[in-house]
């Protein structure tokens, strides 16, 4: 690996522990403005201070993220859909490698789409996008969407699109936590971080979605709405990170949660 693309991958998945707390405030994307990420200039500022990296459009880095800042970004690169449209899965490459260097990302991602329509078509995107990143020095994230067919979540499945981004060069993969999630990580040579998903019920719940997958061999997170819709978005993102990089359990980092709510100041993360 080319030392200027290790050097953007280790500002991601920080060497202590190869793992990552990414904020994921890319939705807008396709589906405009989003419950409590309307503004997301006002949604973002607490958080990134606690985030490892956060994966945004070029559009809202440029117009609400400060350029003072030194968290690590991950470039929403592909889009072209959007949920009032046909098909979410007919996606293209709407932003150049040539634009990701001058915004200076530490990587850039896309989705595919495995099994749909256009299973070819982002598959190939993502082909040229790997040649295209390698040639830059830029990693490459691949994300395995599966639009609104939620049923494709199982093991078999989200393993396979993850060996196939792989096997064509992506450097990091994002997946859903599954059942037998084991087999997903033991399938794919790269690191996987799982999707937050829609928003759960509970914090418990989240972060119990958020240990299970590390002790399954997640490299960490991905998640948005599930830190951002929190009544408490601080206290949550901080919980997670305990769960993630200090190996709290779901039930600790939920004290954590509940102590940081209340105004607490502990230690932990």
């Amino acid at each position: 690996m080319d030392w200027g693309l290790q050097n953007r991958l280790s500002r991601i998945l920080k060497p202590d522990d190869d793992r990552t707390v990414m904020l994921a405030a890319d939705h807008g994307y396709f589906l405009g403005p989003t419950n409590r990420l309307e503004d997301p200039r006002s949604t973002l500022e607490p958080l990134l201070r606690y985030a490892d990296a956060i994966m945004v459009t070029r559009g809202v880095l440029r117009n609400c993220v400060a350029a003072t800042t030194d968290v690590p970004v991950v470039l929403r690169v592909s889009g072209g859909t959007s949920v009032v449209g046909s098909d979410l899965a007919h996606e293209t490459i709407t932003t150049s490698i040539d634009d990701a260097v001058r915004l200076n990302a530490s990587a850039v991602a896309l989705s595919v789409f495995v099994g749909s329509k256009y299973e070819h078509e982002t598959l190939a995107n993502l082909g040229m996008l790997v040649d295209q990143g390698v040639a830059a020095g830029m990693p490459v994230l691949a994300v395995t969407a599966v639009g609104k067919e939620l049923e494709k979540r199982d093991a078999r499945y989200l393993a396979l699109c993850c060996r196939i981004v792989a096997e064509l060069g992506a450097h990091v993969a994002k997946t859903y936590f599954c059942e037998e999630f084991e087999q997903v990580v033991a399938g794919c040579p790269i690191p996987v971080v799982i999707a937050g998903g829609l928003k759960l019920e509970t914090e418990l719940d989240v972060l119990q979605l958020a240990y299970r997958a590390v002790q399954a061999g997640a490299a960490g997170v991905d998640m948005g709405r599930n830190i951002w819709q929190s009544d408490d978005p601080v206290p949550m993102i901080r919980a997670v990170r305990a769960v993630v990089h200090e190996n709290a359990t779901a039930e600790d980092a939920h004290e954590l949660f509940l102590e940081l709510k209340q105004g607490g100041h502990p230690q932990l993360a």
